[in-house]
């Protein structure tokens, strides 16, 4: 092992390097125009030789397969994206003074308590548009400059 992937920690299990690796693969053009090559050419041989049922069964059954395994890989690769993501921004949250570091918790909270949380924040918003922060071009607040005498 690699003195970068020791200081990394544990490793990931073989199964999600493999999935992981399924993803990443996948996801490029050269995939793609595999697969588009491939059903093209299942096509063309199968009206050569007339449409046997038996090949459309198993052409069916590989598609059908390799469609649930690929939502497997595609809902594993997310997840795990996503829970980095989340870490990242809750080091975010707690790296911030004076935040809500009720947030931290917010993705494990009941649907009433998330949509408590929302118009908690709502209010937030619409007290400093009140106060005299007006949404800029991007979204973001920013303080109005005080009217001229």
């Amino acid at each position: 092992m690699t003195r970068a992937a020791a200081s990394r920690g544990p490793s990931r299990p073989l199964v999600s390097l493999l999935l992981s690796w399924v993803d990443r693969y996948a996801s490029r053009p050269p995939a793609a125009v595999s697969v588009v090559t491939v059903a093209a050419a299942w096509i063309i041989v199968s009206v050569v030789a007339g449409f046997p049922a038996r090949w459309e069964t198993i052409f069916q059954t590989v598609v059908a397969a390799l469609t649930l395994a690929m939502v497997f890989v595609i809902q594993h690769s997310q997840a795990r994206h996503q829970r980095a993501t989340q870490r990242k921004l809750d080091e975010i949250l707690l790296a911030i003074p004076g935040t809500d570091t009720a947030l931290l918790t917010l993705e494990h909270a009941s649907d009433d308590e998330l949509h408590d949380a929302g118009h908690q924040h709502l209010s937030i918003r619409q007290a400093a548009l009140d106060d005299g922060a007006t949404p800029g071009p991007d979204g973001a607040a920013a303080k109005r400059s005080p009217e001229p005498p």
